[in-house]
């Protein structure tokens, strides 16, 4: 064959021609860039990691102010049922309140020290304060005081409680010694 021959026949099959030279470059390119292809995933996929991110935070930003109004109503809540430590004449008053709306008689109250806190408990905003109360009525009057502090303006533990009672016949008075926390800030 020589190459005028040759010549005539690429002319004639000028597709397949160019299809071979096209299948060749594309495998040299494939063979010589071979060794790129981990790297090259490792970046898809670490960038495919970063948009699923930037996607999820564009969703949940949608949400994000009301769910802040929502977290500063609940903090502004929380503040309001808490007392403070320094104030015992108004924190007494919370228990004189009680004593009014439930008919019993308080015969004694006192802001205790709190215990100290645990070693390696985390710190918190809030602290316990705590009170101790002797109070005298009937059995029904106590136990709607013990409800009134379980779910009153203030967040309230009960931490020890002991019923005595004050004379020999049924349904007259106890007394009651309730030691409690309400949870304050400093």
């Amino acid at each position: 064959m020589t190459n005028e021959e040759l010549i005539v026949l690429l002319r004639k099959n000028v597709i397949a021609v160019a299809c071979g030279l096209a299948s060749i470059g594309i495998a040299v390119t494939i063979y010589l860039r071979s060794d790129l292809l981990p790297q090259a995933e490792k970046v898809f996929a670490e960038n495919a990691q970063k948009a699923a991110l930037l996607a999820a935070n564009i969703e949940d930003s949608e949400q994000l102010k009301d769910q802040h109004a929502a977290i500063k109503n609940a903090n502004q809540a929380i503040a309001d049922r808490m007392i403070r430590m320094g104030q015992i004449a108004e924190n007494y008053q919370y228990f004189y309140k009680l004593e009014s709306d439930t008919g019993i008689k308080v015969i004694d109250m006192r802001q205790v020290p709190s215990a100290p806190p645990l070693k390696g408990a985390p710190k918190t905003s809030f602290t316990p304060v705590a009170f101790s109360l002797t109070v005298q009525g009937t059995h029904p009057q106590l136990l709607d005081l013990l409800r009134r502090l379980e779910g009153g303006e203030h967040y309230c533990r009960i931490l020890t409680c002991g019923f005595h009672p004050l004379g020999e016949t049924r349904g007259g008075p106890i007394s009651m010694l309730v030691t409690l926390e309400l949870l304050g800030t400093p």
